[in-house]
């Protein structure tokens, strides 16, 4: 079977505010008065506190709502290293998940159903694999993209962030030991030498990363790229992650 693995976030699809961009809009929507911008806000959803930041953390069996809960405080201490009082911040933290999952903020990209479409038509299966948030399937299936899609699996569901080997190998064992698979995303690390470990040749996307075997700036070239690029069969899926400090802490 000829199966392909997406990453979504900045690869398939997006978010206009993204995490730093939709608390802001939120504080100043709720109230303007405290005059918040983004650079007062995007120190903390960068330092390390999401879940995807800590790969060899797993955490499966969590639900949607546990998963969210683990964000709270981040969320708070985010709001108050703005200057935003605790009581307001903690409203505001409490309201974020429903901000976020707004539907109408997210888009797909121009070039991505003319990709899937022709790979589908020359008879590649689509997978999504990708870190994100519990309402993932949601959200492709709001983006029209569900028909393209074998599976949607979101890290915040199956508790393994890419670049963790079992985050791969819960797919590849659902796979035809003959098939031929490919992973495509936008994230050097997690989404490319995390697929290599395991042995998944992989293709960088919308990145001007040169660290990448194949790299294209868009998806228009990909589909032809696969199709005519000989790829290996994958590898058996007892196979075992050797260790990496670059891809995954120890």
């Amino acid at each position: 079977m000829k199966t392909i693995f997406w990453d979504f976030d900045a690869t398939l699809g997006y978010n206009e505010g993204k995490w730093t961009g939709t608390a802001t809009d939120l504080i100043n929507r709720e109230y303007p008065d405290h005059h918040v911008v983004r650079d007062d806000i995007r120190p903390s959803m960068s330092d390390g506190r999401f879940p995807w930041h800590n790969p060899e953390v797993v955490h499966p069996g969590q639900t949607a709502d546990d998963w969210w809960a683990v964000l709270m405080p981040m969320l708070v201490r985010a709001y108050r290293k703005a200057g935003v009082e605790e009581d307001i911040a903690a409203e505001l933290a409490g309201m974020f998940r429903a901000e976020y999952l707004n539907l109408e903020t997210w888009h797909v990209f121009d070039d991505t159903i003319p990709c899937l479409s022709e790979l589908k038509d020359l008879g590649w299966k689509h997978y999504i694999l990708s870190n994100h948030v519990p309402e993932l399937p949601d959200i492709v299936e709001h983006l029209g993209l569900a028909p393209y899609f074998e599976e949607v699996s979101t890290s915040a569901a199956s508790g393994y962030e890419k670049p963790h080997p079992e985050a791969y190998r819960q797919l590849l064992r659902r796979l035809p030991d003959n098939s031929t698979v490919w992973m495509i995303g936008d994230n050097i690390k997690s989404d490319i030498l995390g697929a290599e470990a395991v042995g998944i040749p992989a293709i960088l996307v919308r990145s001007k990363n040169v660290d990448a075997k194949y790299s294209f700036l868009s998806l228009s070239e990909v589909a032809r790229f696969i199709e005519n690029t000989p790829c290996a069969n994958r590898l058996e899926t007892d196979l075992y992650f050797t260790g990496n400090s670059d891809i995954m802490p120890s």
